[in-house]
């Protein structure tokens, strides 16, 4: 990481000789963190953020513009071109020579004018997909840009919740983590807040630490975040991966070899032609050479680049049409031998939106109204309003629905014009539900405080 990410020494968080945070006390965690049980302050959260950056993980410096559009005319088939338009030349051929340098420019700016336009599109829709973070701050609980996270922040971590930053859990309620992200093991950790011996235990495998990258399968928690960035795991595991190489696709080694044949049988032939046209026809040498150079360039298929380029951006339009983005024309050759795309749906293919359409209870069906979380609805029953607020069997389910939930609705604003949740999609629904059955929840909580939770497990 740069220089300007490690703590200045007045900054009051000690990080380059941190401690083994696992092994202490949750107290002793938070003092260390220069922290406490309700968050940073937002300026204390503004200043760390000021000196250990963002919480990103840094990409490899792409290549620049120039590079790239030279990289479009100097692959292994493009210099066979070259190569062909110079023996053209040098074989008396101009019209052949000129034919094949515009073959060559043409495709190699078609090339580089469809990757230019996938990566903008790219970085456009990265902007439109920013990740948040549910966080205590000033004691409140605040929906922040993962990015902003910083050393010392309390995480609120919920069923569903993706892990943005390393942390150290002070409170768990039955808390399980997929790790498969880090580690390729499919099975769910358990985490606990209680300190751990970590002798001869993976960093991976230490119980009060959750990890960035991974994701709450069950439970409930928090967390104050010890590393952020390239400082956590996974932009460790980044780090590592980002220095291999950019493997070929299998069209472009394809290419490559048929390129590398081609080239040694029209130099094998072209060889052999001018030592025959030079004994047994009794042709000069120039002739002979001027005779083997049009049989070299007769070798060179001139038309297969462009066609196999035209074909490829065929492609690449046809899944534009589809909603899907190629950012190297070379891809879709790849694409089309997949069977299979496992992705994470929600959020992206979804909106992470719920909502409680209808309810079965006691022989009686019950209808909400509207979708999302705006509390703005009726309840029907056999297609009549209910009055509200609404009694009987379905008063209770929904009370106990709306006070063992921890969502909270969060009206429109400049940041989101519509009604939002923070927190589980799931129990937020729930909420919105209760109060289109006009039910008092703030008013009904004082009155029958939470005793305990006891977090859904898929496993029960």
């Amino acid at each position: 990481m740069s220089s300007r990410q490690d703590p200045v020494r007045n900054s009051g968080v000690e990080r380059s000789n941190k401690p083994a945070y696992e092994t202490l006390e949750v107290h002793e965690v938070l003092e260390a963190l220069k922290t406490g049980a309700d968050g940073l302050s937002q300026e204390e959260a503004e200043r760390r953020l000021n000196i250990y950056g963002r919480n990103t993980v840094e990409e490899i410096r792409s290549r620049s513009l120039l590079v790239k559009f030279v990289a479009n005319f100097t692959h292994l088939m493009a210099i066979l071109l070259w190569v062909a338009s110079l023996l053209a030349l040098l074989a008396n051929l101009p019209q052949l020579c000129l034919a094949i340098i515009l073959v060559n420019l043409i495709n190699g700016a078609f090339s580089f004018s469809q990757e230019y336009k996938a990566e903008k599109a790219t970085a456009a829709l990265r902007r439109l997909l920013p990740v948040y973070s549910n966080v205590l701050r000033d004691g409140q609980v605040l929906r922040v840009l993962a990015a902003e996270l910083v050393p010392g922040d309390i995480m609120l971590l919920a069923e569903g919740d993706h892990i943005s930053a390393d942390g150290r859990l002070i409170d768990d309620a039955e808390l399980r983590v997929d790790q498969s992200t880090l580690t390729g093991e499919s099975h769910h950790i358990k985490k606990v807040k209680d300190p751990t011996i970590t002798v001869g235990i993976m960093r991976l495998d230490i119980p009060s630490l959750v990890f960035a990258g991974t994701s709450v399968v069950a439970g409930t928690g928090k967390a104050v975040v010890v590393a952020t960035g390239m400082q956590t795991e996974f932009g460790r595991i980044a780090g590592y991966t980002q220095s291999l190489l950019e493997e070929p696709s299998p069209l472009q080694k394809e290419m490559n070899r048929v390129t590398r044949l081609v080239s040694l049988i029209a130099v094998t032939v072209g060889t052999a032609f001018f030592v025959l046209a030079l004994v047994l026809t009794g042709l000069s040498l120039h002739e002979s050479f001027f005779f083997s150079m049009g049989m070299i360039v007769a070798f060179v298929p001139e038309g297969m680049l462009p066609t196999v380029t035209l074909s490829l951006a065929m492609g690449v339009e046809r899944m534009s049409r589809r909603n899907a983005l190629i950012k190297r024309l070379s891809a879709v050759e790849t694409l089309g031998c997949t069977t299979i795309i496992c992705t994470d749906k929600t959020g992206t293919l979804t909106q992470n939106e719920m909502t409680v359409k209808e309810v079965w209870m006691a022989g009686r069906a019950y209808t909400f109204t509207n979708v999302g979380y705006s509390p703005e609805g009726e309840v029907l029953h056999e297609g009549n309003l209910i009055e509200k607020p609404i009694r009987g069997d379905l008063r209770e389910l929904l009370l106990a629905a709306g006070l063992c939930n921890n969502a909270r609705l969060l009206p429109p604003d400049l940041e989101s014009p519509h009604w939002s949740i923070l927190g589980d999609p799931t129990e937020g629904a729930l909420k919105v539900a209760c109060l289109k059955g006009g039910l008092d929840l703030a008013g009904q909580e004082a009155l029958l405080p939470r005793i305990r939770e006891i977090p859904f497990d898929s496993r029960r």
